[in-house]
Order: structure tokens, then sequence, then C-alpha cells
């Protein structure tokens, strides 16, 4: 009896895991594909942020290499965005505003993001400024 109330416990304890994970992971891993060395250094020079519909773009005139490794990102991006609102029944551009939301709020002081009016700011250690649509 002691074995069988053991595996309910684990499997709540992994439906309980994989829960929270599915929450964390979707922002992680968008923001993980931001590793590349380029798009590192386009970011903290402002050349590059983060978008209110969940891609990469340019406040200013970004360079070739910049925008190429923007654009595969955002390619990258928008097949992850894909996959996920299939699973969740749900729109891309729905489920990339969300995202958009949370990478916008990942950002760091000095990094640029754009604004629900759609200018670009250059984030603060203050939080920055969210749109209405984003989920509380």
């Amino acid at each position: 009896m002691t074995g069988l109330i053991e595996r309910k416990h684990n499997w709540r304890s992994l439906v309980l895991a994989g829960a929270m994970l599915s929450l964390v992971l979707p922002a992680a891993q968008a923001s993980a594909q931001v590793a590349s060395p380029v798009l590192a250094a386009a970011r903290a020079s402002g050349e590059v942020g983060e978008k209110t519909d969940g891609y990469l773009g340019f406040p200013g005139t970004p360079s070739a290499e910049v925008r190429r490794a923007a654009d595969e990102l955002n390619i990258k991006r928008r097949a992850y965005y894909a996959e996920r609102a299939a699973a969740q029944n749900t729109t891309v551009e729905a489920y990339a505003l969300t995202m958009g939301c949370q990478l916008i709020a990942k950002t760091k002081p000095g990094e640029k993001y754009q604004a629900p009016d759609g200018s670009w700011r250059t984030r603060s250690a203050e939080p920055p400024l969210r749109s209405n649509l984003c989920p509380a």
C-alpha cells in the first residue's frame, strides 16, 4: 500500500513540475535563442530590441550581419510560436504577443524594447512599459 501512495505522490509531483515547466520554458527558450554573440552585442549596443509582437526589431539601421542574425532568430521564433500555438489551440499571433510581453519583461537595463505605442525605449531600472494586452 505504501508503494501505491508513493507512486501517486510521484505522479502528482511530475504533473505539477510539468505544468510549471510549461509556463517558464517558452520564455526561456525564446530568450535563450538570443545567445548568438552577434545578437548579444547588438542587444547591448541598442541595434536590436524586443518588439511587442514577440520578435526582434531594429530601433535604428542595423548592420547586414545583425539583420541576418535577427532574421534567422525571428524565423526560429515563428516556428516555435506556431508549434506552441497549435498545442494550445490558439493563433500564432496571439501566442507571439504573449511571448512579446514576457520577453520585454525580461529585458535588462540598457536594452531596447518597443513600448505599447510602438516607440522604442531603453530599459531603465524600472519595469518596462506594458501593453494592456499583456496577461497579468
